[in-house]
């Protein structure tokens, strides 16, 4: 079984070929149009989308050394997302599939991100707990088994990844932002701002952190850099408020459900300060945290996971061409 997988829910065109399980190419092209943004514009993502679809699919196919007419399915990504951008993915994908005459997987983003830690660890037993932590999404779930999730808490306002980009963009870094301000964190030092940690009562599994960005906001309107403080010092102390309060939630939801392992999915989780931290908060738990490549969007994740879900259904399952992208659909 060859499945091609298409990922258009933003700003990266990805596309992906897993045969059996395997990955056998992973091409990502991220448009970097939108740094002079400050952030990403939807209309200019589904344009570049349209663009680079064709070149992107190609290689892929070119790099997994397979011809396009070995394609069994193809997987991709239905939501959530930008509306535009995955219109542009879904449309592709569908003119792909009836040229080929082959079935069409529509995958959910947010599940994908999930199975992209099997992928690190095929051997991966159920259930676990994963905190899903990207740009639009901060949550905790409990995933009993396939199709058998269980949402534990999840943000009231901005996601953790929007706290660093929106971080970011205050602290004058640019886009994206939680690359920039992990890497200028690493020169200062972690305990000398004290930014508020909103864990919102002794036992909730929710987030909030638009009230760091503000106290962020308002700490930089008096700032001044000093023999005892440098602005690398506000950045670290900025991102450790973010990591302890993640760390925290986990260990709550650990406490709460007895889980013996937790998953870490999204974009946020290539960083390495809160890999390190969960571990050292969460040292009798097995944490599984998948390859870099895939914590931010990818194809490799819909590829897989679009293949999981193909081999377990009917055959006349996935033939239905009529849906559409969902932009708030939900896991």
């Amino acid at each position: 079984m060859i499945v091609l997988g298409i990922e258009t829910s933003c700003d990266e065109t990805a596309a992906s070929v897993c045969r059996n399980g395997t990955i056998l190419s992973s091409i990502v092209s991220q448009q970097i149009i939108h740094k002079k943004y400050g952030g990403v514009v939807p209309e200019i993502a589904s344009r570049e989308h349209d663009f680079l679809l064709n070149q992107v699919v190609d290689q892929s196919i070119k790099e997994a050394k397979i011809t396009l007419s070995e394609v069994n399915a193809i997987a991709v990504t239905q939501g959530p997302g930008l509306s535009g951008t995955l219109l542009t993915g879904i449309s592709f994908a569908k003119g792909l599939a009836i040229a080929l005459k082959i079935p069409i997987i529509p995958i959910n983003h947010l599940e994908g991100h999930i199975y992209a830690n099997f992928l690190a660890k095929p051997d991966l037993q159920y259930p676990f707990l994963c905190l899903l932590v990207s740009g639009g999404h901060t949550q905790i779930w409990n995933i009993i088994e396939m199709d058998n999730y269980i949402l534990l808490g999840e943000t009231r306002d901005d996601a953790a990844g929007e706290a660093f980009d929106k971080g970011a963009r205050i602290l004058g870094l640019g886009y994206p932002g939680g690359p920039l301000i992990e890497n200028k964190a690493k020169f200062g030092r972690p305990d000398k701002v004290d930014f508020p940690r909103i864990l919102l009562g002794r036992e909730s599994l929710e987030f909030s952190f638009s009230g760091l960005k503000t106290s962020l906001l308002y700490y930089l309107d008096d700032f001044e850099e000093t023999d005892d403080i440098k602005l690398p010092d506000v950045i670290a102390s900025y991102q450790m408020a973010i990591i302890e309060t993640l760390s925290e939630k986990i260990r709550r939801a650990i406490l709460k459900t007895k889980s013996q392992r937790c998953v870490i999915a999204g974009g946020v989780a290539a960083n390495q300060s809160l890999r390190k931290k969960l571990k050292e908060i969460n040292p009798q738990t097995e944490f599984v945290f998948p390859d870099l490549s895939f914590c931010t969007d990818n194809a490799a994740m819909i590829s897989f996971l679009g293949q999981i879900k193909i081999q377990f259904a009917s055959k006349k399952k996935y033939q239905d061409f009529s849906f559409s992208s969902l932009p708030n659909l939900k896991l």
